[in-house]
């Protein structure tokens, strides 16, 4: 049995964040003791429908079934966004990982944003919530993209659908192909959105 692979960011004082973001600090107090500030949407993490819906669910309500069970990395080889095109075999109820250019090229180039990351279209997006996948999971900050501006579209037109949203992680050493997920992220009541630990199992094909 294949072994499981972490594909969650590892969380550093001063790390990359979204720029309208909390910075990141990790700060020894005490001998034995350390204390974190930074926002719930650093790394890899969640987001939670109220982050985009008013009338939403927060992250301590999302449910467990749509972050663990049975998934499928897809490999993107488009190198600027991820068209409706590049998802046609996606079906419903899939938990689906995308592995794009980011996968490590964003993360090495930490503690500098990149704003040109790979990500979903608005169209790909609305395609993704036509086919009623239960989750999407990006190898960067978000889904949507920085330039391109469709932050808030991408975001309700997958929340609006029940689309449960992992974002941040590192797909580098995971291959195409089904796999298993847990993806935990933190129980805080009421809140948009929660940092996250993600682990992934590829599955060997059958022959």
């Amino acid at each position: 049995m294949s072994e499981w692979i972490d594909v969650s960011v590892t969380i550093r004082d001063g790390m990359v964040h979204w720029p309208d973001n909390p910075p990141i600090s990790v700060e020894r107090v005490l001998p034995n003791v350390s204390k974190i500030s930074m926002g719930v949407h650093t790394g890899t993490h969640v987001d939670a429908p109220v982050h985009f819906d008013p009338k939403g669910i927060g992250i301590d309500k999302v449910p467990l079934a749509a972050m663990c069970g049975p998934a499928r990395v897809i490999a993107i080889r488009n190198k600027r966004e991820i068209t409706a095109r590049d998802l046609a075999s996606v079906r419903a109820g899939e938990r689906i990982l995308l592995k794009t250019k980011n996968s490590p090229a964003a993360w090495k180039r930490s503690p500098r944003f990149v704003d040109d990351a790979v990500h979903l279209t608005t169209e790909a997006a609305r395609h993704l919530a036509a086919r009623k996948v239960m989750t999407v999971g990006i190898d960067y900050l978000s889904v949507a993209g920085y330039r391109a501006g469709n932050g808030k579209d991408v975001h309700v037109a997958l929340i609006g659908a029940g689309v449960t949203i992992i974002e941040g992680l590192d797909l580098s050493k995971v291959p195409a192909g089904p796999c298993d997920l847990v993806c935990l992220p933190l129980k805080i009541a009421g809140c948009d959105g929660g940092p996250a630990r993600a682990i992934v199992r590829p599955k060997r094909r059958s022959r």
